[in-house]
């Protein structure tokens, strides 16, 4: 699945630890959500979605 997850960080200028303490995730997390190395769980893409106020067909689209 691929992400813009890492567009959407930069466009707001936070660090993937910044988006993991938002989230009460690891770094690790968001690195690999963002290498496409792991796909988050629905309750997980819900709160990127609300944390980046949009749909969660904004951030994900299916490969």
């Amino acid at each position: 699945m691929k992400n813009r997850i890492k567009v959407l960080r930069a466009e707001r200028d936070w660090s993937q630890q910044t988006l993991a303490d938002r989230l009460d995730v690891s770094r690790q997390t968001i690195n690999s959500i963002e290498r496409g190395k792991y796909d988050p769980s629905l309750p997980l893409a819900f709160s990127l979605a609300r944390i980046f106020e949009c749909n969660i067909e904004d951030i994900f689209q299916p490969e």
